[in-house]
């Protein structure tokens, strides 16, 4: 489980929350705090004051990938093969064992023709695949995604969501706009202000979410 406690930082003021294992989306209005959410989450930031434990550890101290919401941000190398299995070698794995990797990782995530490909040329959707690629190659226990899908068409997107939900992610915890998407992931976190004023299973967050912008479009048609 992901505990956070007492947490306060910059906008955001949440006494209390529990994640648990699965796929949580984190919605709300602009300026609601949610991408300083996910980078206190990520270990990317460190709190101001509170505390975030991963399983019991803290953040930083946990196996993570993160994808930036921004695609060049994403991005360090030239090639999309040496931005995929960067990580690897982070790690210190062995050329060889590396590239059979990579290649695999692609392979699952349709992205194969990517491989040789340059980075500059690539789309800002090719670019957040291989990032989402390289975050990911190790299965690490988090990943944290941050309006990654807002740059993908909606084939792509489901296509990827199947691709993490069948992985061994422990956590995947992701900020999107896309309300059709979060009604199918696991948990929703609702963050208004800086707080959490809805969290829970879809059903449950969407119910109090009706009649606002949050509330998904298909679930309109069946009222």
């Amino acid at each position: 489980m992901i505990s956070v406690r007492d947490l306060h930082h910059g906008i955001l003021d949440i006494d209390a929350l529990d994640i648990t294992p699965g796929i949580t989306s984190v919605i709300g209005p602009n300026g609601s705090g949610k991408t300083t959410l996910l980078k206190l989450l990520s270990g990317i930031s460190l709190p101001e004051r509170g505390s975030i434990q991963v399983d019991g550890k803290p953040p930083r101290q946990v196996e993570t990938g993160w994808v930036n919401e921004f695609p060049d941000r994403n991005i360090l190398f030239d090639t999309v093969a040496d931005e995929v299995s960067s990580t690897l070698r982070f790690h210190r794995m062995s050329c060889p064992e590396a590239e059979h990797r990579v290649k695999d990782q692609m392979v699952m995530m349709k992205i194969s023709p990517l491989y040789n490909r340059p980075v500059q040329d690539l789309s800002g959707g090719e670019k957040i695949l291989t990032a989402l690629a390289a975050a990911t190659v190790l299965q690490p226990r988090l990943i944290v995604l941050d309006e990654y899908d807002s740059h993908l068409d909606h084939s792509r997107a489901q296509e990827i969501e199947n691709f993490l939900k069948n992985s061994t992610i422990s956590y995947i915890i992701r900020c999107t706009q896309q309300m059709e998407s979060a009604a199918r992931g696991n948990a929703i976190i609702y963050l208004e202000k800086g707080m959490v004023v809805h969290q829970g299973p879809p059903d449950k967050v969407f119910t109090a979410l009706s009649g606002t912008a949050f509330y998904p479009f298909s679930r309109r048609c069946d009222l």
